[in-house]
């Protein structure tokens, strides 16, 4: 699911994490991560019922509690919060939400990027020229309106050239079945329903602007500085699902097949979505991605888009405000760094040394 929304970040979630500087953080031997329904994040429901997350966590030491929270924005404040060590979250939200609100996070996993899973569509025409003067129906301040965003600026046209109208995503396919509804912005599996309705055409999708939305596994950076035991166990889990999912083998397709189920689809419909999705299974290729000039530029976007819309806090008075550290460069104010892509544990199991 890739929604983020308008923020409901806590005070308190602030507060608590202004409780716990670096230098007070410790060793610790059980961890909490927090994953919601996309297909990208789906393995870690894999990771935890096959018992390969045991697996990695006993290996070094630990216990890694893996839950499933049905509302996104939400886990991603309750990690805020500290009540996870870790959460799925989009490159967005993970700017938007943790790292502007204070809290250093680290981006661990790299593990894909939307590839089409996010879009627009339009009824009646297939000329995106034709939005303008229109409204058009997302979930407000999603990536869905940054997916808008860049598809106006494709044809030339802005924000000012449309009337957001905020929808949430449980009424998305509901709202473009009736007549006044002539546009929405979305995600797969929505995506896909509303692309399936009569005269309905997709216009823009994020294979347009691919490594723009990116889907993480984000940890609190000072819980992995002095846990390095968490930050090994986590991606080891991860890459050995991977291989799994990736195979042409009975077990990948029983693998497909759980995943599909657990997402509301069977085997053919989770793998229709991983079709727009670019999956990271190797480390090297995550590695690769998110070195690179265009990761690099593309999370440039991000934060630019993230501050024109209110979403990196009323204390931000520019894109700077909040420092992110990536392989190629930092983005932003290096003295308030909260968001760092550390590719050193992606590193360690490209390596074979977890």
């Amino acid at each position: 699911m890739h929604g983020t929304m308008k923020k409901l970040f806590c005070a308190g979630a602030i507060a608590l994490a202004a409780l716990s500087p670096f230098a007070q953080a410790e060793e610790k031997k059980t961890f909490n991560l927090a994953w919601t329904i996309y297909v990208g994040w789906m393995p870690w429901k894999y990771a935890d019922e096959s018992g390969i997350m045991k697996k990695w966590a006993d290996k070094y030491g630990i216990e890694v509690n893996i839950s499933q929270i049905n509302d996104y924005v939400e886990s991603i404040n309750q990690y805020s919060a500290g009540q996870f060590d870790g959460v799925v979250a989009t490159s967005m939200d993970a700017l938007s939400i943790p790292a502007a609100g204070g809290v250093d996070t680290t981006a661990l996993i790299v593990g894909s990027y939307s590839n089409g899973n996010d879009g627009l569509v339009m009824k009646g025409t297939s000329d995106l020229k034709q939005i303008k003067g229109q409204q058009v129906h997302l979930v407000e301040l999603s990536v869905s309106h940054y997916i808008l965003a860049k598809a106006l600026d494709s044809v030339g046209l802005s924000e000012k050239d449309v009337k957001v109208v905020n929808t949430s995503d449980a009424d998305i396919v509901a709202a473009f079945s009736t007549a006044d509804v002539r546009n929405v912005a979305t995600w797969s599996p929505l995506l896909q329903e509303v692309a399936a309705t009569p005269d309905a055409h997709q216009v823009f999708d994020s294979a347009s602007v691919p490594g723009h939305v990116k889907d993480l596994l984000i940890v609190n950076s000072e819980t992995l500085a002095d846990n390095p035991a968490f930050g090994k166990a986590v991606t080891g889990a991860w890459y050995e699902v991977m291989a799994i999912m990736a195979s042409d083998t009975p077990e990948g397709a029983e693998l497909r097949a759980q995943l599909g189920a657990a997402s509301g689809t069977d085997q053919a419909g989770y793998e229709a979505q991983l079709e727009g999705t670019h999956m990271f299974f190797q480390p090297a290729e995550a590695i690769a991605f998110i070195s690179g000039e265009q990761a690099h530029e593309a999370m440039d976007s991000v934060r630019k888009f993230s501050f024109d819309h209110g979403l990196l806090g009323d204390g931000a008075d520019s894109a700077d405000f909040v420092g992110i550290a990536m392989p190629k460069g930092t983005l932003g104010d290096q003295g308030n760094l909260k968001l760092r892509f550390d590719t050193s544990y992606m590193q360690m199991a490209a390596d074979g040394a977890l």
